[in-house]
């Protein structure tokens, strides 16, 4: 299968090594990966913040990138960039004669990487995973789109091991699908209400007393490592592309 990476403006700049995993990931279960190297922001943080004529411009310009790219399926790391393509993207340029229909089919063949390995590889994502210390998980608003906290949590108990019990390898965080707090421009605007949020939710990931946390969400991820770095939590932070390469053997472990 053709696959398009659809890397994501956060990914690029604060998480590339999540970027690589997704694409040695891709290549180990028969994927042929290309990156269409003239793609830029979706648009999200502007549409987020009302500018839609921006948003706009931004959505056409994905749109007639990943058009003129030949492939199958556009893949990104990013839940909440796959939603803003996926329905956002349709919306603002419904009234486009020119793309309104491009932009549908650019929504229709784009997929959140670990959504993409369950419903187009018919992957089983625990039988590949092995953790080599107990881990907890985070899980982000915007993947409503793509997966349910109830389907991250399956991908991440390998077959034998329990989920919930104590001492197992996966530890339920409290309040699974509580939001970080970040949100875009949210924590600029409301930094008191978004720190409060993170407060809440380190706290929540720290008591379960994994050190690793998955996120699936650069956004999140910011958010959630820099608030443990300050508060001197010894928390960090993988997508499930990094650890998925790590035990399959496509990356060396992170330091």
């Amino acid at each position: 299968m053709n696959v398009a990476l659809f890397v994501t403006c956060l990914t690029d700049t604060f998480f590339p090594r999540a970027g690589e995993a997704v694409v040695r990931v891709l290549r180990h279960y028969g994927c042929q990966v290309s990156f269409p190297a003239a793609q830029t922001c979706c648009g999200q943080p502007a549409y987020n913040s009302g500018f839609h004529n921006e948003a706009r411009r931004l959505a056409a310009h994905l749109v007639d990138v990943f058009t003129a790219h030949p492939c199958d399926c556009i893949v990104t790391p990013s839940a909440s960039c796959a939603a803003m393509v996926q329905h956002h993207g349709p919306e603002l340029l419904a009234g486009d004669p020119h793309r309104a229909a491009a932009a549908q089919a650019v929504a229709g063949r784009t997929f959140e990487f670990g959504r993409f390995l369950r419903e187009r590889l018919q992957v089983d994502i625990a039988a590949a995973l092995q953790w080599r210390e107990p881990v907890t998980f985070h899980y982000p608003c915007h993947a409503r789109d793509s997966y349910s906290p109830a389907e991250l949590q399956a991908w991440l108990t390998p077959p034998l091991c329990g989920s919930t019990n104590s001492g197992a390898p996966l530890r339920l965080p409290l309040h699974v699908d509580q939001c970080c707090g970040f949100g875009g421009l949210f924590s600029v605007d409301y930094p008191e209400v978004s720190g409060a949020m993170l407060a809440e939710k380190l706290d929540g990931l720290a008591a379960t007393g994994a050190r690793l946390v998955v996120c699936n969400e650069a956004a999140c991820a910011l958010q959630l490592a820099g608030g443990a770095h300050r508060r001197g939590l010894p928390l960090r932070f993988q997508h499930l592309a990094e650890c998925l390469a790590e035990a399959l053997g496509l990356m060396e472990p992170e330091a």
